[in-house]
């Protein structure tokens, strides 16, 4: 009995396309979040090697508060209003100066998302949380990385091994050039969270960060396109059932 994706029943290519369908609404999904996140880091919008070092290795010319008002939080006050923050935190970044001019902005712009509630994002409702990110601008945590970096190897790695279990089943594909799609995503996978503790230390290393994202990339869109063509297409090209084994022959 053949089995692969151009001699599958219509069920299991209903079941394959469905899961292969969300992982690429998910994966734009993931790209659009980074452009508003990492994509904001240098203050203008798109992704580039200055938001990759603001990111992991940090602007350490000045604070995490300034930083982030310069960058992904810029939209979320007026210049007026950021400014007068900024040159708060530049003065020293006094309590008595915050409880008098600054406090207020806090409680109209950030204390919405920023409170005890707000998962993973700092606690505005406290002083000591706001003066904390006043000191110098040093990237991303160690502790971050950490909880990040575990978070993508096993969650990436396993979305990767159904990907390519569907696209193993693809008969049009030479054989070196599949092994080499299959494992290219935890190669990368790899480099990338590498890439980001070796930014955190150099910013020299942020354009492996670049590559990391870019191969993954690369990789699920061959194998995505190449799995929905022999699952949907290539049947209706072929005169005659597709009886090439994927199992056996590639």
């Amino acid at each position: 009995m053949p089995f692969n994706l151009s001699s599958l029943g219509l069920a299991i290519k209903l079941l394959f396309s469905g899961y292969l369908t969300v992982i690429a609404i998910g994966y734009a999904v993931a790209m659009i979040q980074i452009l508003f996140t990492h994509g904001m880091a240098d203050g203008k919008f798109g992704l580039s090697i200055e938001d990759i070092v603001y990111s992991y290795y940090g602007n350490r010319s000045g604070s995490v508060l300034e930083s982030q008002l310069n960058g992904s939080m810029k939209p979320m006050a007026p210049d007026d209003e950021r400014f007068k923050i900024i040159q708060w935190v530049r003065d020293g970044g006094n309590e008595r100066a915050y409880e008098r001019e600054i406090k207020p902005i806090f409680e109209q712009r950030c204390i919405s998302c920023h409170n005890a509630e707000a998962g993973g994002l700092p606690d505005f409702t406290k002083f000591e949380n706001i003066k904390a990110r006043t000191a110098s601008d040093e990237g991303a945590t160690f502790s971050s990385l950490t909880r990040v970096s575990h978070i993508h190897l096993f969650g990436i790695s396993f979305i990767f091994m159904f990907v390519g279990l569907i696209f193993s089943l693809s008969t049009g594909v030479p054989v070196k050039l599949k092994g080499a799609a299959i494992i290219m995503p935890y190669a990368f996978l790899l480099l990338d969270i590498t890439s980001w503790w070796l930014t955190k230390l150099n910013p020299n290393f942020a354009l492996l960060v670049v590559l990391g994202g870019a191969g993954l990339a690369m990789a699920f869109v061959f194998m995505w396109v190449v799995s929905m063509y022999e699952m949907w297409i290539l049947p209706k090209k072929l005169p005659f059932p597709d009886r090439r084994n994927a199992l056996t022959r590639s």
